[in-house]
């Protein structure tokens, strides 16, 4: 008897969404938020020096390939300490998570819709209501209606009388009061507890003092519409997944924002590689320049030879200014994304990218990834919160089309005395006289057309949402498929970009060679140069471009790559 009891109250106090749902939401949104391609790799991670002679025979025929940590970057340029910061990644991502505007504006939704659930709950609040009333009437003699007396004792003169009756000037003291409380069920029924109190004292004409009290009990239950727990919970079960669906959403934000300011890391990386390549190449100009000079006042060289070095150094020299721009362009753009205090968007600060790209060759399994983005990407969690609550919204409103039928029970105790309160009391609490009705209201609206529309919408929506369900799924695949293509792309790029630097720098050193022997013009040696440097440029952009398409790769699977142990900060409540 106990234990089926239990299980109603249960059943009556549980307002939460579909559990398995609730618990996978709750999985999804724990601290580890990286994607370990080491451990998911179907081969051992090769450096570029190990896939180089391989590469040299020819391209590959697998083309499934991803990266973790190497020590390679390009000699970055060397700043006064007290005007740079070294930053690695984890750090870049914490200071983000920290001080980034867009995530400190998404922190916010989590708030307003927990808001939504307690305005949802708070629809199920009982209510204490008292109320007092005290009146004084001093009035005239009036005339009432015309009576005829059918008197209980058949010997009565006044049988079959008929009389006008006359009201006396009367003065009446009057203070009716109430209290009791509202309690609103689960089930859809409103039941109200109340005692009231009034007292009516008399002092001309003829006194007559009448105290009176009632201790009064009435439910009202719906019994179609309305009617049983699930509808009349619908709209907190509906605020519960709305509110675990802002909380995916900004946790994908996070997760967004993260891949943005990782995107800007590499490319300040990018932009301090291409001007340490600029400044190579100016200085192998001004180089090359005075040792013309040299060579013609020693009248081993044309003179022309001067003009034509002065030439490449002026190239190089603007080359060099637009990287010094790029650079700064790009470390204000690190700087706007990480709204760190000290890193104002136009302060002197330099940023130097502290942490080594990523130099390994991974072997992925594509359909295993794919999965593993059905599984985790939180835009399809969040879609399949909405499908849940389409379905709660579609069973409340299916039942709302519906007739209402009320089942109304009214009980009262009654007490009344003539000299006081307490005495009316007691006299209630014996239960002597008592007052109960019950009854059935009906409401059947003639077409029912309003509701049957709502609940015709909700249905289109959910379908469509469906079918929406089915497309990000496509996309989902697609978008992993890209990235792994677009990866191992620029993998093969950074082997074929360190081959041509290290064949045009042979090649540079072989013309300079010959140039001093006069075999060559510094027009040709400058020929060389130029493509060492485009070589050099050619390879720190596909070096930043293969760290880019993983992060794109594990953005695409709904996580990061995992730099380090950062606790986004929102867990499900």
């Amino acid at each position: 008897m106990l234990i089926p009891l239990l299980v109603s109250c249960g059943q009556y106090l549980d307002t939460s969404p579909d559990r398995k749902l609730v618990k996978r939401v709750e999985e999804r949104l724990k601290p580890d938020e990286g994607l370990p391609l080491p451990a998911i790799s179907q081969l051992p991670p090769q450096t570029v020096e190990q896939a180089l002679p391989k590469f040299k025979e020819g391209r590959p025929k697998s083309a499934t390939i991803l990266p973790p940590p190497s020590a390679t970057k390009p000699e970055l340029p060397k700043a006064a300490p007290e005007a740079s910061k070294q930053l690695s990644i984890a750090a870049v991502r914490s200071m983000a998570l920290e001080n980034n505007l867009d995530l400190k504006i998404a922190q916010a939704d989590p708030k307003i819709a927990a808001t939504a659930v307690s305005e949802e709950e708070a629809k199920f609040d009982d209510l204490i209501f008292a109320k007092a009333k005290y009146g004084k009437k001093n009035t005239p003699a009036q005339n009432l209606d015309v009576v005829s007396f059918t008197p209980v004792d058949s010997n009565s003169p006044l049988k079959n009388e008929i009389d006008k009756l006359t009201a006396v000037p009367q003065e009446t003291e009057m203070l009716d009061m109430e209290a009791g409380i509202v309690i609103p069920l689960r089930t859809g029924a409103k039941v109200t507890v109340s005692s009231p109190f009034d007292g009516k004292r008399q002092f001309r004409g003829v006194a007559s003092d009448q105290y009176q009290n009632a201790l009064r009990f009435s439910i009202s239950q719906p019994l179609l519409r309305d009617a049983g727990i699930s509808n009349n919970v619908a709209g907190i079960r509906i605020a519960r997944y709305e509110q675990q669906a802002v909380d995916v959403k900004t946790r994908l934000q996070a997760i967004r924002v993260l891949a943005m300011v990782e995107r800007a890391y590499w490319s300040l990386y990018v932009a301090w590689g291409e001007l340490d390549v600029r400044r190579q190449q100016y200085e192998n100009a001004s180089n090359n320049l005075s040792m013309v000079r040299k060579r013609v006042a020693e009248g081993l060289t044309a003179s022309i030879e001067i003009n034509r070095a002065e030439i490449g150094v002026a190239e190089r020299l603007e080359s060099l200014i637009i990287a010094e721009t790029s650079l700064k362009t790009r470390q204000r753009q690190l700087k706007l994304l990480l709204n760190a205090p000290g890193l104002d968007l136009d302060s002197q600060t330099l940023l130097i990218p502290e942490t080594s790209p990523t130099l390994l060759e991974f072997n992925l399994d594509r359909e295993q990834l794919a999965q593993r983005a059905l599984d985790g990407r939180l835009e399809l969690l969040e879609l399949e919160l909405k499908l849940a609550a389409d379905l709660t919204k579609i069973d409340y409103l299916s039942n709302q089309t519906l007739p209402m039928f009320m089942l109304d029970y009214n009980y009262a105790a009654l007490g009344r005395d003539t000299s006081s309160y307490s005495g009316a009391f007691d006299q209630t609490l014996s239960g002597n006289y008592s007052d109960w009705s019950v009854g059935l209201r009906m409401e059947i609206p003639l077409s029912n057309e309003l509701r049957r529309a709502r609940l015709d919408r909700a249905v289109q929506e959910r379908m469509q949402r469906l079918t929406s369900q089915q497309l990000r799924e496509l996309s989902v695949r697609r978008e992993i498929y890209d990235a792994l293509d677009q990866m191992n792309q620029n993998w093969q790029r950074i082997l074929a970009t360190r081959q041509n630097v290290v064949l045009a720098g042979l090649n540079y050193d072989a013309e300079l060679k010959q140039f001093k022997e006069g075999l060559r013009t510094m027009t040709e040696v400058l020929e060389t140069l130029t493509r060492l440097g485009e070589a050099q440029l050619r390879e720190v952009r596909a070096i930043g471009d293969y760290q880019v398409s993983m992060i794109d790769l594990a953005f695409a699977t709904g996580t990061l790559l995992g730099h380090s142990r950062v606790d986004l900060g929102w867990q499900n409540n």
